[in-house]
């Protein structure tokens, strides 16, 4: 397919966004429809997703807004897909980037001239082979399919026992989003939100806090926060595990399996429960959090309960359907 070239006269959000899920003053943007602001050419939202899955270089000259590259990379179920990865171009901007710049990509490059706006998704800054540009590459990419002759910059990998270790104090989202292969991403700081999106194997371990929806539709592999996480933990999780010292918010909404481990006592959405840790519980706990048998003891179980049929649904201001328990005392 031929390559994309697109100038824009004001920074505009979501080019590039494989979800086409996306809203402008509560009006949901049609794929099809123009883009605003091209100085040259009359190209669609979806002519530039089509193309980058056609293995197509698109290249921007100007500022571009919000959420650049979103789940870049991926077959998504909700279009027909497979939810796994597939083929994807080169996306390259001549200017400035605004925040969460490839949330949930999985595959592709990103080439910018400028400046990223923070929090960054899934992506971390590689030696470039471009000059005058900056070069990116999904974190679940290089997990799975190793770094190639790509050398990350101001982070270090250890091929040998794939392990990440993110040490630039660069907050990010989406953290090793649908990973599905051994290795560990070690964030020696804070991760925004969605943490461990849809991971299927391996493990990211975030020595601070985390933002809203850690590990949420959690399917397999670990996840583990030494600090706090925010709403909606393990929301629709349905496997593997959550290790986390304390939640702001309630934590297993619509959780259907896994486990959720807690340091602290945390509020709980069903159908979540409070569970019984077994033998390999604690000694998965012991082999995360590299602690002893005591300290692993001190961890609370949270678990799909028995009663999920006592919870009814509620719809809320977003969109978004949490269960909430039926008040059978009246």
């Amino acid at each position: 397919m031929q390559d994309i070239s697109l100038v824009l006269t004001s920074p505009l959000d979501n080019l590039c966004d494989y979800t086409f899920n996306f809203h402008y003053l509560n009006q949901k943007l049609d794929p099809e429809s123009q883009i605003p602001d091209q100085t040259e050419g009359s190209y669609t939202y979806l002519d530039l997703v089509d193309g980058l899955k056609n293995g197509a270089d698109v290249h921007i000259k100007g500022d571009v807004g919000e959420r650049l590259a979103f789940s870049m990379g991926v077959d998504l179920k909700h279009l027909g897909g497979t939810g796994k990865p597939d083929l994807a171009g080169r996306i390259f901007v001549d200017g400035n980037v605004g925040a969460e710049v490839g949330m949930g990509m999985v595959a592709g490059m990103l080439y910018v001239s400028g400046t990223l706006k923070e929090p960054l998704g899934n992506i971390i800054e590689v030696a470039s082979d471009e000059e005058g540009y900056r070069k990116f590459r999904s974190i679940t990419d290089i997990m799975c399919n190793g770094p190639g002759e790509d050398t990350p910059v101001s982070n270090s990998l250890d091929e040998d026992e794939n392990i990440l270790t993110l040490s630039d104090g660069i907050l990010r989202g989406t953290i090793g989003a649908r990973m599905d292969c051994r290795g560990t991403v070690v964030v020696e700081g804070d991760a925004y939100n969605g943490t461990g999106l849809l991971m299927r194997r391996g493990t990211v371990h975030v020595k601070g806090s985390a933002g809203m929806n850690t590990g949420s539709r959690l399917d397999g592999g670990t996840v583990v926060v030494s600090g706090i996480v925010d709403e909606f933990a393990g929301a629709y999780m349905k496997s593997g595990n959550i290790v986390i010292n304390d939640a702001k918010g309630y934590v297993g909404a619509n959780m259907t399996g896994g486990a959720i481990f807690s340091k602290k006592k945390v509020s709980l959405s069903p159908p979540a429960t409070p569970g019984k840790k077994s033998g390999d519980n604690s000694k998965m706990l012991r082999r995360v959090l590299d602690a002893g048998r005591l300290e692993a003891m001190l961890y609370n179980k949270y678990e799909v309960g028995s009663k999920k049929d006592e919870c009814v649904k509620v719809h809320m201001r977003d969109g978004s359907v949490i269960m909430r328990k039926v008040d059978n005392k009246t």
